[in-house]
């Protein structure tokens, strides 16, 4: 990540907005923000699928299911957070991973300039693909502060997205399980 030039943006954008980015409180802000980019981006650098590689034989059938793994991010759109809770569950198909691995999964797509539909799908499909899962499930309910801040100033609402995969997905049974395991 190039800090300098995200400094150096930042002292214009005080400038552009008629601030004195040499006064007291303001002189070390663009090193505060660039940092802080550093660290809210930091999953640009970084392979989600690493996460996974290290999976365990396990002849286990049945939902797997971790919820309310908390994340933040940042709407591309307009480079403001939004942040809520991740339910992951997937059908094995004889192999499982560490549960943490599931929520490092979850923070390094979330750590990029992101749409909560893309994070959504992205963690579903590298699940799907990376451990041969039989079917998987991703809900993520989420506060975007590009909603409840500014625009339509509507505080309090929450979206919601989900992806399906598999016999999640095609098995009604199956999604109907998971969907009440997702949601209890």
């Amino acid at each position: 990540m190039d800090r300098e030039r995200i400094e150096r943006a930042v002292r214009e954008i005080l400038l552009a907005v008629g601030e004195d980015p040499d006064r007291e409180g303001l002189r070390h802000t663009p090193r505060r923000v660039a940092r802080m980019y550093e660290e809210l981006f930091n999953g640009l650098t970084k392979d989600p699928a690493e996460h996974l590689r290290t999976a365990f034989t396990e002849s286990y059938d049945e939902l797997v299911v971790l919820r309310d793994i908390p994340f933040h991010s940042i709407c591309e759109h307009h480079l403001m957070p939004f942040e809520g809770v991740a339910h992951v569950a997937y059908l094995p198909d004889g192999q499982v991973v560490g549960i943490s691995k599931l929520a490092r999964v979850v923070d390094e797509f979330a750590h990029r300039p992101q749409v909560q539909e893309r994070l959504t799908s992205q963690i579903a499909n590298l699940l799907m693909e990376t451990l041969k899962a039989k079917g998987v499930a991703v809900v993520i309910r989420a506060t975007h502060t590009c909603m409840t801040c500014r625009g339509i100033k509507k505080a309090g609402s929450l979206m919601v997205t989900s992806a399906i995969r598999g016999l999640c997905r095609s098995d009604a049974r199956t999604r109907s399980e998971v969907m009440s395991l997702l949601h209890s």
